[in-house]
């Protein structure tokens, strides 16, 4: 589920929601506020194809900054990393 794979498309994987999650990150956000932006932009069917919840919301973020992509600020607020 963390990666594509012959039966699991990107948009199923956490891999493919932390690229969204990474588009989304344009200025600093908190977990809430990505969460609302994804729900009302990114989980309508035409936009894209895969329903996650909001715990793989969390898993595709503790992925991202695992891999130092996102980072976090002292009020909370989650940052793009990578310039």
């Amino acid at each position: 589920m963390i990666l594509p794979t012959k039966h699991i498309s990107l948009s199923e994987s956490i891999f493919g929601l932390g690229g969204i999650l990474l588009k989304c990150l344009n200025t600093p956000k908190t977990i809430d506020e990505l969460w609302h932006i994804y729900s009302n932009k990114y989980n309508e069917k035409p936009q894209f194809p895969a329903y996650h919840n909001f715990d793989n919301l969390v898993l595709a973020l503790n992925l991202l900054f695992a891999i130092g992509a996102v980072e976090i600020n002292k009020e909370g607020e989650i940052y793009h990393a990578i310039s």
